[in-house]
């Protein structure tokens, strides 16, 4: 791997040629692996992993990478080397057999080596040098240099032989590593070896409070940048793990995208879609309260729309939590059998803080889920103080954020009034906080659930009742009495005293009403009446007023008769 710089004056300047080791983050942490055709230096304690890290550098290379390797012991024999890791997977006989790798055990007796002017490598040269032509290796161990210069007290023969080792390896063109024991105040027992060495990481096996934690440290790397922090590294059946976890920078993409919680009432109250997917959530409340619940909704969610979950269960074993949700009508069994599913449980005293994070990694990257479940986060307060439970949950914060990866926490709050803070204090960190809390009142216990934030989106202020039944968790809508917010057999007995009070009032408006209805009828017969008798009193005003036109008409008809009758007289 190599890559090209400008210097000032715009001439192409060629970086560092590195070999990848193909040990998981440790290539990421050097920026491509160990200086090619260099000797490199692991140094440490009994017990830290030298030989295993050197040993997966040899077989990694063989099997990924085409580079044959030595392997060179001065204290295990092959055959014990062969043994102790083949539970890793590696069968170094094949390998050999099939000329990827050469193990060779050089037997070292103190008492036969005599500190004269004369003491030199050149036996182990032609050694070495003949198993390095015969399989075409490009890869040298050497495990552990001390055994080599045990008999040694001079410390000019030494630092000379020394030199001439490592010069000899860098004539070879062989990427080599040497492994030496940790001395006292310094990094190896002759101090020398990290001097003429080009690359020297140091691992170190730790215990804390009864908790191992096993952290690397490159102390130099000549010629090119590299990282200078801790990191921790983790030892299973895979082989070596490190996480580069200082690493990571706030520069990860976002999603717009919603996912929803498995409860619908709960999508409502925020903007009614749901999480942003690739967020944080953080559930916290008292014990009983329902967070677990919650959790399992979100998993199930997910799984049914043929999304991948993780479970990370620091206080129920898988069987618990598939029997406890099952009483609630979620089924997670048949996810776990569809492979959509993943349960990962142990207390979180099985490891240090940094080994949790690793592991969480490596499930991660193995089975690759879109949503993770920590449950609960308030126990890693075993293993760590606040502090480094907070810095360790940023780092898996940013860790899933960059891979869109959406994360739930649930966490444990104290049962007091000022005491809302999950003790981990990572609230400032999530991307939405629900708080779950027992509401008392009327002589009984029951839940209630609010949204504190949800970053980037409208969401509900009111808090909701929190109801577990056989059909999952509902979400009650708030009923204000006359003293404010009720729940439970409360809210029950205030919303049947309001329906009786319409019942009630419905009846007493129906009575009005016929009462209305009959008024209306008697003041319409009376009005019945009143025109009836105002039509007859018109009648007969009409009748007497047609008699009199009539007498008068009549009257005039007579006295025109009359007169016509005296003028025929005359």
């Amino acid at each position: 791997m190599t890559s090209t710089l400008l210097n000032d004056s715009n001439v192409p300047l060629r970086a560092l040629p590195k070999t990848p080791t193909g040990i998981a983050g440790l290539d990421e942490i050097t920026g491509g692996g160990l200086p090619k055709g260099r000797p490199t230096l692991i140094c440490g304690s009994a017990g830290c992993g030298k030989t295993l890290f050197s040993m997966e550098f040899i077989v990694r290379g063989a099997l990924q990478f085409g580079e044959p390797g030595v392997f060179v012991a001065f204290e295990e024999k092959t055959e014990e080397l062969a043994l102790n890791v083949a539970s890793l997977g590696f069968d170094l006989d094949q390998l050999q057999r099939d000329k990827l790798i050469k193990l060779d055990h050089v037997r070292i007796e103190r008492s036969e080596i005599e500190e004269t002017g004369e003491y030199d490598l050149d036996g182990l040269f032609i050694r070495l040098g003949y198993a390095i032509d015969s399989i075409g290796a490009k890869r040298v161990v050497l495990d552990t240099i001390e055994n080599l210069f045990s008999g040694l007290n001079n410390q000019g023969i030494l630092r000379a032989e020394l030199r001439r080792l490592f010069e000899w390896l860098k004539a070879k063109g062989v990427t080599a590593i040497i492994t030496g024991e940790r001395g006292e105040g310094t990094l190896t027992r002759h101090g020398l070896e990290e001097y003429v060495s080009d690359c020297v990481i140091l691992l170190d096996h730790r215990v804390d409070n009864q908790i191992s934690t096993r952290l690397l440290r490159i102390v130099k790397y000549r010629g090119t940048v590299h990282g200078t922090n801790e990191y921790p590294f983790l030892i299973d059946e895979e082989g070596i793990s490190v996480l580069p976890v200082t690493s990571l920078t706030l520069d990860h993409d976002v999603s717009v995208s919603r996912i929803s919680s498995g409860i619908p009432a709960l999508d409502k109250m925020m903007d009614g879609r749901g999480y942003f997917r690739g967020s944080s959530i953080l559930v916290s409340g008292t014990a009983g309260t329902g967070k677990t619940s919650i959790a399992a909704c979100f998993v199930n969610g997910a799984c049914l729309r043929n999304e991948r979950c993780l479970y990370l269960a620091f206080e129920e074993s898988p069987q618990q939590i598939v029997r406890n949700m099952g009483s609630i009508g979620l089924d997670l069994q048949t996810h776990i059998d569809n492979g959509l599913l993943s349960f990962h449980a142990s207390r979180p005293t099985l490891n240090g803080l940094e080994m949790h994070l690793i592991a969480i990694h490596k499930l991660v990257r193995k089975f690759n889920p879109s949503v993770v479940v920590l449950d609960p986060i308030t126990n890693l307060i075993t293993v760590g103080s606040m502090s480094d439970v907070k810095a360790m949950l940023i780092r898996l914060i940013d860790f899933l954020q960059t891979q869109q990866i959406t994360v739930l926490f649930t966490a444990l709050t104290r049962n007091t009034v000022l005491q809302e803070q999950p003790d981990e204090g990572v609230a400032s960190l999530v991307d939405a906080w629900l708080l779950v809390r027992d509401i008392e009142s009327n002589g009984e216990r029951n839940r209630g659930i609010y949204i504190m934030k949800s970053r980037g989106m409208k969401h509900s202020n009111q808090v909701r009742e929190f109801v577990i039944n056989d059909s999952g968790i509902d979400l009650v809508n708030v009923y204000l009495g006359p003293e404010g917010v009720l729940t439970g057999s409360a809210r029950e007995a205030q919303q049947l005293q309001a329906e009786t009070g319409i019942a009630l009032r419905d009846h007493a408006v129906g009575r009005k009403d016929r009462e209305i209805e009959r008024k209306r009828f008697v003041l319409e017969s009376k009005i019945a009446s009143l025109k009836e008798e105002f039509e007859s009193v018109q009648e007969e005003l009409n009748k007497s007023y047609i008699e009199d036109e009539l007498r008068k008409e009549i009257l005039e008809r007579n006295r025109e008769q009359l007169t016509r009758n005296r003028h025929k007289e005359e």
